[in-house]
């Protein structure tokens, strides 16, 4: 096998130097346009998990990077002249030169032809003489860019500003320094790659060259409006790393701050539909990005070589090969994008963060890519985690999932919410036994607020014919044996109604005969915003509400307003999410009018603010209302995050007692980042930007998640919907697996004898001997 690696990195050198290993008949060539000695940056750090990989893969690699690399376990938060340590965390580092260094030299060792200072041929080109290609060309990949009808990428350029340098001197921990200037606020990670030579009585590694102090990573980021106010836009890298040396001065000790070709960028997340064509593979950068903030560059790319190379040994067929490789690699990638997408998001949001309390801060700051949770800080740093859950107002012993919440004269036990689930079952819009079992086995369940589905506030206004209403007595009075069931067998369980219309989404089949598809009869008409169909070819065209038409809908809700609360019901919803009637007027991809609601966002919230006050008018002043809205339509030329705030400005300004923060839904092609909590961060900026309570909607699926997103501040209540489908008692077995035992989840009396976790198999039996000890005895 010829094997042209192009790009020197520590991917294509180390996929090269594992080739050659598996099999020393490879001809391999890594071409390089770079001199041997050149780098960029300065230190990389790498994780346990892929220096285990290495010393499995090569130990001779392994030995050479144990003997250069600098470990230390804590990391320090510092703002507004306060230092906080958290320990427990053991990182890695080493300088990106000597990471190279150790390649080179096996590379060497093996047989790998290195050519520095020569750009490799295109791609194609060297396809017609090797059997492989590996492009290890890194971000800017012109192997990637000459095939892009193939690989497709996706390049994404994001709103801050950062620069690589260096400062000559040891830092003792990961360092994160925020500094609010007058032009903005910037941020300082910082971290040692080098650690300080002996002193003067004792040998060095290196006789006669002068001893260090060390060596640490500075990279400085702020957004780009702070960049440009500063003046930063217009400095070179000396002035660069001297205005960066003198804002963090007390950081650095005074000390200065070095650069190495280093230039102020703005980070690009690039994510490729394929990774292969032909016989080329990309790695690394090429590939893939992750933001910095989470260490992962160097990581993937080494991670990548270590499946490349094990997938080519293990097949016999290159295709096959590289099929293998993509479908290993891929979900690794996804994973590790999302959670670098949360902490690049974290700080360019820094400053919305600002003024929560020191610990609280910290906590946040820990968690923001969402793989640090509260449980596993808990194990890393105890004792920090309670000061963090002291300052939250835990008792001792009680997890932040289980302290109260208060809206209005409502105090809530606990902060897990049935989310609105529909179920489609009602008859006429008559909620029946299904729904008393539902919603009565999930409050039995231990939540401390169970949400009704989307109640519908006329029979035009529902989903489909299985959606319940509240536009006649008979609805209400099927709802009251609801209510009471709950406050009577489930007592401190809150129970919540969401009225909604369905808009342009209604007259459709129920969710399992066909999501979205017209009735294949007894069709009603549709009124929208806009005359604009769900889906063209598809769904109706539905009627543009006129004058009338508004105020009708509008005492639609008003007069379902009532029977809820007539019904007993504790907290309303206004559902002004997902595409529905409200929801379609707030968004210009849906809301095409020319008249006063429509066009300016202003104009496209007048209508559900008109609703809401309404509704509000009717609703007991005792009682919390929420709104529930999509923060993203997940599509172009939608509702955008900074419009979400100012709409739930405009509602919390209403009176609103808490903004339900959902996202997309809204139009049938919409391209929605999936993964675990992945819409949090939505409900997280409308909090902590407008210090307003938030409901929290999206994947999340575990007590740790509840926990983790409380204590750091980005939500007051955490809403759940599959896992309550899969465990009505969720929060009950939330509680016994944290050893809480509580007012906040008390299990119901003919439930209680089932509060353990019951027994299994025996675990206890004697293990197997597999030797024996002693001599043989004679016959």
């Amino acid at each position: 096998m010829r094997v042209a690696v192009v790009g020197g990195g520590p991917g294509g050198l180390y996929a090269a130097a594992l080739l050659k290993r598996l099999d020393p008949a490879r001809d391999i060539t890594v071409w390089e346009r770079n001199a041997p000695d050149d780098t960029f940056g300065f230190g990389v750090v790498l994780s346990d998990e892929t220096l285990g990989g290495i010393e499995h893969a090569d130990p001779t690699v392994h030995r050479a990077l144990q003997r250069a690399f600098v470990r230390w376990d804590d990391i320090d938060i510092v703002r507004r002249g306060h230092t906080l340590t958290s320990g427990g965390h053991g990182f890695a580092a080493l300088g990106r030169h000597t990471l190279l260094r150790v390649l080179h030299d096996r590379c060497r060792d093996l047989g790998v032809k290195l050519r520095f200072r020569t750009p490799a041929p295109p791609a194609a080109e060297l396809a017609a003489h090797h059997d492989l290609v590996i492009a290890a060309d890194g971000v800017n990949s012109t192997t990637r860019t000459a095939h892009a009808d193939v690989f497709r990428p996706r390049i994404t350029t994001h709103r801050c500003r950062y620069i690589w340098l260096a400062a000559d001197f040891a830092l003792d921990a990961f360092r994160f320094d925020i500094a609010e200037t007058e032009h903005g606020v910037m941020q300082l990670h910082g971290y040692p790659f080098e650690r300080p030579e002996p002193g003067p009585h004792q040998q060095t590694e290196h006789p006669g060259e002068p001893r260090t102090t060390g060596a640490s990573t500075v990279i400085v980021e702020m957004g780009e409006e702070v960049w440009r106010a500063a003046g930063l836009d217009a400095c070179d890298e000396q002035q660069s790393a001297e205005r960066c040396a003198k804002i963090f001065a007390e950081a650095l000790g005074g000390r200065p701050l070095r650069g190495n070709n280093s230039a102020w960028t703005a980070f690009r997340t690039v994510v490729n539909e394929r990774w292969s064509h032909g016989d080329t593979v990309l790695l690394g950068d090429a590939a893939h990005t992750a933001h910095f903030s989470i260490g992962s560059g160097t990581k993937l790319a080494v991670e990548d070589a270590l499946a490349l190379a094990a997938c080519i040994d293990e097949h016999p067929g290159l295709p096959d090969a590289l099929a293998a490789y993509e479908a290993e690699r891929r979900p690794v990638v996804e994973s590790t994008q999302r959670a670098a997408a949360a902490s690049l998001r974290w700080f360019e949001d820094l400053h919305t963060y600002l003024d929560q309390p020191p610990r609280q801060f910290a906590f946040n700051l820990l968690t923001r890519s969402r793989r640090v949770t509260h449980d596993n800080l808990r194990l890393r740093d105890p004792a920090f985690t309670r000061t963090v859950e002291d300052d939250f107002g835990c008792p001792p012993g009680t997890p932040p999932m289980f302290t109260p919440l208060r809206l209005r004269r409502l105090t809530l036990r606990n902060r897990v919410v049935v989310s609105p689930m529909d179920m489609y079952s009602a008859a006429d819009g008559n909620p029946g036994d299904l729904h008393l079992v539902h919603l009565g086995a999930r409050a039995l369940g231990g939540a401390g607020l169970v949400m009704t589905e989307m109640v519908c506030v006329s029979a035009e206004g529902r989903i489909t014919p299985g959606c319940a209403g509240l536009y006649t007595d008979a609805h209400a009075t099927a709802w009251r044996r609801v209510t009471d069931f709950v406050h009577g067998q489930a007592p401190g369980t809150a129970i919540g109604v969401q009225l909604g219309h369905s808009g342009r989404k209604g007259s459709t089949r129920l969710m399992w005969e066909g999501i979205d598809q017209p009735l294949p009869d007894g069709n009603w008409p549709l009124v929208a915003a806009s005359p604009l169909p769900y889906r063209p070819g598809v769904n109706q065209t539905p009627h543009q509400l006129d004058r009338a038409g508004l105020t009708l809908v509008r005492d639609q809700f008003a007069a379902a307003a009532r029977r809820a609360a007539d019904s007993g019901f504790d907290l309303l919803e206004l559902h002004c999410a997902h595409g529905y009637l409200l929801s379609g007027f707030l968004s210009p991809l849906t809301n095409h009018r020319t008249d006063a609601y429509g066009g300016s966002l202003a104009n496209r919230l007048r209508y559900p603010l008109e609703v809401f006050d309404t509704v509000r008018g009717v609703w007991p002043d005792d009682r919390p209302m929420t709104v529930r809205i999509s923060a993203t339509d997940w599509a172009a030329g939608g509702t955008t995050a900074d419009d979400a705030v100012e709409i739930a400005r405009a509602f919390v300004a209403h009176g609103a007692d808490a903004i339900d923060v959902s996202t997309g839904q809204v139009v049938p092609d919409e391209r929605p980042e999936y993964g675990r909590s992945y819409q949090t961060p939505y409900a997280d900026r409308i909090r902590n930007t407008l210090r307003v309570p938030v409901i929290a909607v999206g994947a999340i699926s575990s007590w740790d998640d509840v926990n983790s997103l409380l204590l750091a501040g980005r939500t007051d209540l955490c809403a759940l919907a599959r896992p309550h489908l899969y465990d009505p008692h969720w929060t009950l077995h939330a509680a016994a697996e944290q050893s809480y035992d509580g007012p906040a989840a008390p299990w119901p009396a003919p439930y209680r004898a089932g509060s353990r976790t019951p027994p299994t198999g025996r675990t206890d039996a004697p293990k197997p001997r597999l030797t024996l000890t002693g001599a043989p005895t004679k016959p």
